[in-house]
């Protein structure tokens, strides 16, 4: 079934503060169907390298998936300069916690919450869902200390930085370049990768979706779908086969979705281009198919 196919639903979209750290509050954007429901939630992550974009950078993808009838909750998280890694994945997980303790409210199900993640939202989606119980990222107790997990059911991974450490070093080493667009592009990964990463490479190889997996870390494993145009230059091949051979041969199911000659941030830049049309379709197949 095509998303042309689908019931359509009416959206309202409002903005909510989901948490605060002193005097700053984090928002969430919700983009709630009009209806009964009950529909199902997902938590989406933005990208930009771990510091910068906001919760506003995906509407092109959220709209589309929350007229299908799904809950979208995009968010925003603390980023460098404010904060380094860990910091963003407890404001995650406490994130996916607060859904579901406000999933009834909004007729959603506490019982079917997702998280799609970008680039490096991606790789925060993963490390979330493979880790959600890790009491560093579940240090923050929700009010009246309600006992919801951030266990997540399914995830949508959109040309992920599935492995900081292999990125870097593949960072590192484009910045020798003799293609200019490379060696600029790259200044900006390291870039961003050094202002995340306090703890250097150790950290990158500790906060490590693909790594866990290949050290042998018991860590969850839900549904994949795996998004990524084949002229994608900012997210190694390698490691993403490196993680689909890993995470199955653990015992996770992933789908992957190639689209010919487009480049990362393929939607997000032009959301209404034909290959943009189509991963969206994937995703909102794949999300109706795993929340249902």
């Amino acid at each position: 079934m095509t998303t042309a196919e689908l019931t359509q639903y009416e959206i309202d979209v409002s903005d909510v503060e989901y948490l605060r750290h002193g005097d700053k509050p984090l928002l969430a954007r919700i983009y709630k169907p009009k209806g009964t429901g009950p529909f199902p939630i997902i938590v989406d992550l933005h990208g930009g390298a771990w510091c910068k974009k906001d919760r506003t950078s995906d509407a092109g993808t959220d709209e589309p998936l929350a007229k299908s009838g799904v809950i979208v909750v995009s968010l925003d998280f603390r980023m460098p300069p404010e904060a380094r890694y860990p910091a963003s994945l407890v404001d995650i997980n406490y994130a996916v916690r607060w859904c579901k303790l406000h999933a009834a409210e909004w007729n959603g199900r506490a019982d079917r919450v997702g998280i799609l993640g970008v680039s490096s939202g991606g790789h925060q989606a993963m490390l979330t869902a493979m880790r959600p119980n890790d009491p560093r990222y579940a240090a923050l107790p929700l009010p009246g200390k309600q006992a919801f997990d951030a266990k997540i059911h399914c995830a949508v991974m959109c040309w992920p930085v599935i492995d900081p450490l292999g990125r870097y070093r593949y960072a590192k080493n484009a910045q020798s370049s003799s293609a200019a667009k490379l060696k600029d592009a790259a200044d900006g990964w390291v870039s961003g990768h050094d202002k995340y990463w306090g703890g250097g490479e150790a950290e990158m190889l500790e906060g490590n979706p693909t790594q866990a997996l290949v050290r042998g870390e018991k860590v969850e494993l839900p549904p994949v779908v795996y998004i990524q145009g084949t002229a994608d230059i900012a997210h190694p091949k390698p490691n993403r086969d490196e993680f689909i051979a890993s995470y199955r041969k653990a015992g996770g199911r992933v789908e992957l979705h190639t689209f010919d000659g487009v480049g990362e941030a393929f939607i997000t830049t032009d959301p209404n281009s034909e290959a943009a049309r189509g991963a969206i379709e994937k995703i909102i197949e794949f999300v109706l198919r795993e929340l249902k």
